[in-house]
């Protein structure tokens, strides 16, 4: 076998491997799955916790949609008590969307059941093999923030 179909086969087995494992923990119980949001909803969820707030021009462009889809999605979400609106002090023509404390927690809920998976996961493996593990996830969050970086 050549070293690049060596290197296309491991990163196929990679690909599976990890996309078997996302099987698997969608299985376990989420409050994902309890919140009855829709994933743009969820989208808009995900943009705020990364970013603290937005404009509804920043979240019609992250979704590409009409400003008039984002205002649909923001008003459910208000009414969910998920997110609030607020005057940008910047520019009070501007109305910014930001997490409630109750969107805060959904997010935080959601990171943690699949981090208490994932733990428990570890909990399993030898100390060479957290090593290993440990060495190859910084490694792969290198190259990303490289790639990031670069427009890549």
């Amino acid at each position: 076998m050549s070293v690049s179909n060596e290197r296309e086969d491991l990163i196929q087995r990679i690909t599976e491997t990890q996309r078997s494992l996302g099987r698997l923990f969608a299985q376990q119980h989420s409050p994902l799955f309890d919140s009855n949001l829709t994933m743009r909803q969820l989208k808009v969820i995900v943009i705020l916790a990364l970013n603290g707030s937005a404009s509804g021009q920043d979240l019609a462009h992250s979704l590409g949609v009409g400003l008039g889809t984002v205002t649909g999605i923001v008003d459910r979400l208000v009414a969910h008590g998920l997110v609030s609106r607020h005057e940008d002090p910047h520019d009070r023509r501007v109305r910014r969307v930001e997490l409630t404390p109750a969107g805060t927690r959904l997010i935080e809920d959601i990171n943690n059941v699949g981090s208490e998976h994932y733990r428990r996961i570890m909990d399993h493996l030898d100390t060479d093999t957290l090593r290993a593990l440990d060495r190859v996830t910084r490694t792969i969050r290198t190259v990303a923030e490289k790639l990031s970086a670069t427009g890549e």
